[in-house]
């Protein structure tokens, strides 16, 4: 039978094609995050997935808390950009590719999925960015081969998504949410809508994130809902905008890195 793998929807565009260029990008990205103290792996990161030339170094501030790390499978949940979606939707495919190699899609995770109610739909996942970008990071920064689970979320509440994470999470297992915060606002506006929403994740009230706070929303309302239930600390690590990395101040998109100890 021949294998299923979903290939690269983005690379040229989001992040570099070369394997070489992209390797070293992630590498410069990861190398100028300054070292944080010592500290046991989070359960759970919030990072942004533009292209790496804007969110790039907001999210290098999640994943250099990864370097060397052990971890055998990894959940991550984007929205649905593209494709119209209720719910939420796992891959079918046998392995997800990157420049950078080829990443095995969890059977048993999916298995487990759909038994909580997400359903396979790979037409969703074939033109999205939200997950294929975090796999670049994740292959550079973690130190044995892992597998993966792609999710991409829709309209729902937040209840049935961190139900799914609950049932996805576990000590093997690191929980990823791809989530842009404000769009399109002028710079100071969005440091203001952004901090709201920061303030919001970080007391773990998903009730006070809007439906315009984050291009991925429903993931993000779901897991500060898992971590509202477990009593979870939540740690802000980057707050900033596309204005402050490469774009145009009139008109940003905002980006934010968290640690969660699910």
């Amino acid at each position: 039978m021949t294998e299923r793998i979903r290939s690269s929807a983005v690379a040229g565009a989001f992040y570099p094609a070369d394997p070489d260029e992209l390797a070293a990008l992630v590498d410069r990205l990861l190398g100028e995050v300054r070292p944080s103290e010592r500290e046991h792996r989070p359960g759970a990161l919030i990072v942004p997935h533009a292209g790496y030339v804007y969110s790039g170094p907001v999210a290098a501030s999640a994943y250099a808390l990864l370097r060397g790390a052990t971890v055998a499978r990894v959940v991550v949940l984007g929205p649905s950009h593209l494709v119209p979606l209720h719910g939420a939707a796992v891959s079918g495919m046998e392995a997800w590719a990157t420049p950078l190699g080829q990443v095995p899609v969890d059977d048993e995770l999916r298995a487990r999925a759909v038994g909580v109610g997400a359903r396979r739909n790979d037409r969703a996942h074939q033109p999205e960015h939200s997950v294929e970008v975090q796999l670049p990071f994740l292959q550079r920064v973690l130190a044995d081969p892992f597998s993966v689970l792609p999710i991409v979320v829709g309209v729902t509440e937040p209840e049935p998504i961190a139900d799914l994470m609950d049932a996805l999470h576990g000590p093997d297992t690191l929980i990823v949410i791809s989530t842009d915060l404000s769009h399109y606002h002028d710079a100071a506006s969005a440091r203001r809508l952004d901090r709201r929403t920061a303030d919001a994740i970080l007391a773990r009230d998903p009730s006070m994130i809007g439906p315009e706070d984050a291009c991925g929303v429903f993931a993000l309302r779901g897991v500060v809902e898992l971590a509202r239930r477990r009593g979870a600390r939540i740690r802000l690590l980057d707050l900033r905008n596309s204005a402050d990395t490469a774009g145009d101040p009139s008109s940003v998109v905002g980006y934010g890195a968290f640690t969660l100890d699910l």
